[in-house]
Formats: C-alpha cells, sequence, structure tokens
C-alpha cells in the first residue's frame, strides 16, 4: 500500500488519521484497512495517545471498500463470511474496542462501509456538504461492516431500515436531526472543530474516558444486572488512576484538575 494512502500523525497526544485516496473517494482497500486497524491497536496502548481523530481528503470521507480489485472466480461456502470477518468486521470491532476516544470527521460522502465507519465513532463532525448513504441496496447486496448492528441502535429499528431498504442519501442536516451525528459544521470549519474537540478529549481522564465507553458499548447489548456490574467494577479499576485520585484532590482543593491520562 502507498504510504500516501492513509495519513497519521501525532499532534497533541491526538493520533491524526487521514485518508488519502481522494481520486476515489477514499475507497479502502485491504491494505488501508489492515493499516488503520493496526493504528487504532496503536492508538490504544501508546500512553502518549489521548484521542484519535480520523477524516478523508477530498470530496469524499470514505466510499466503502474498494471493490475494483476483487477477484470475480469461483467461492466456495465460507469464503464470503471469512472475507467480511477478517475484513470490514474487523475494521468495525477496531473501532468500537479503541481505548481513546474516536472522532470521526466527515468531509464528504460517506457511502457503505465508509458510513459504517463513521458511525462506529465515539462522536461524529459533519461538514454540511457531507451525506451518508446506505448504498448495498443499490448494488443487490446486504449491509455489511456491522451496519444492522450499529444503525439500529443509533436511531431505532424502523428508521435504520428506511435507510436500508431505499439507499437514499441523507445531508448531514437530516443526519443530525436523525442523532447519526452529533454536530453539524461548515465545511471551513470542520477540521478546527474536529481539533478543539480532540484537544478537549485528550485533556481528559483518559481511562476513565476508555471505561466510559466500554460501559456505554457494552450496555446496549446488556441485562440491567449485568450493567450495573459493569459498572462497580469499572468504577473499583477507575478509583485506582492517578487520574481519579487528582480529580478528586482538585475538587477538595477547589481547583481545575489537570489529568494526565493515568
Amino acid at each position: 500500500m502507498p504510504m500516501t494512502d492513509l495519513g497519521h500523525d501525532i499532534r497533541d497526544q491526538v493520533s491524526h488519521l487521514t485518508l488519502d485516496r481522494p481520486e476515489s473517494l477514499n475507497a479502502l482497500t485491504p491494505g488501508m484497512r489492515d493499516r488503520l486497524i493496526g493504528l487504532l491497536e496503536e492508538a490504544s496502548a501508546d500512553p502518549d495517545v489521548r484521542a484519535v481523530v480520523l477524516t478523508g481528503t477530498g470530496r469524499g470521507f470514505c466510499a466503502g471498500a474498494d471493490l475494483r480489485g476483487g477477484s470475480v472466480g469461483e467461492r466456495l461456502p465460507g469464503d464470503v463470511a471469512r472475507t467480511l470477518r477478517l475484513g470490514a468486521q474487523r475494521l468495525i470491532a477496531a473501532v468500537l474496542d479503541c481505548e481513546k476516544p474516536v472522532i470521526a470527521a466527515v468531509n464528504g460522502t460517506a457511502a457503505g462501509l465508509g458510513a459504517h465507519l463513521a458511525f462506529a465513532c465515539d462522536l461524529i463532525l459533519a461538514a454540511e456538504s457531507a451525506r451518508f448513504i446506505e448504498v448495498f441496496v443499490r448494488r443487490g447486496l446486504v449491509p455489511d461492516g456491522g451496519g444492522a448492528y450499529l444503525l439500529p441502535r443509533l436511531i431505532g429499528p424502523h428508521r435504520a431500515k428506511e435507510l436500508m431498504f431505499f439507499g437514499d442519501a441523507v445531508s448531514a442536516a437530516d443526519a443530525e436531526r436523525l442523532g447519526l451525528v452529533n454536530l453539524v459544521v461548515p465545511d471551513g470549519e470542520l477540521e478546527k472543530t474536529a481539533r478543539e474537540w480532540a484537544i478537549r478529549l485528550a485533556a481528559g481522564p483518559t481511562r476513565a474516558l476508555a471505561l466510559t465507553k466500554q460501559l456505554v458499548n457494552a450496555s446496549l447489548d446488556a441485562d440491567r444486572a449485568t450493567a450495573f456490574a459493569a459498572e462497580a467494577a469499572a468504577q473499583e479499576i477507575n478509583m485506582t488512576t492517578e487520574d481519579a485520585r487528582e480529580g478528586l484532590r482538585a475538587f477538595v482543593e477547589r481547583r481545575g484538575p489537570e489529568f494526565r491520562g493515568r
């Protein structure tokens, strides 16, 4: 994979990941996908990375998987399922399981797997020109990349079916109305807003944020007893961190806390 296909740099304790194939609306090649998974795993393990921003270049955020290089030869039973499990599903899981907050800065079209990549992020900023398309039905396909898991949890089953059955493009304004994105901003302010949000997150109690992310994600599949037990365990773990002790000291001393992500 050419190194220019996926930009990566770390600034102000934020890992910036930029899909950079503007000629194809940043459609994901297998190499890009695997590199993105690796960088998300690195962000989880690196104590000096405390937030992640994912965006694209050009007119597209991500047009989904790049299907142009795919084989049209004979497939054996199990081939498709294996490809999805090791490919699109692994990518979405890497975002959901990343131990740092992940912000999607959706700069343009997010279609198919590209839309699901955005929906898997913890916070979603959208430029006014962004649009989201459940494109699968247009190709006679079933949604993949966790779409049928993510969308009902974001907007409910009826709205999810509407988007997936018709495959219509959803504008940024409509996406905000539906609850698919957190905030819509003018195109020229997307990068600035994403940077501001990421810096705020990077200054926060990183381990507490990781545990909070895990609790919220797991709560959607858990009964009350399981959710309450997970909450108690997360509190127990978090109280061993330096940031929790600093937060309590700052409260007693009536000053702002200075979290270090430890």
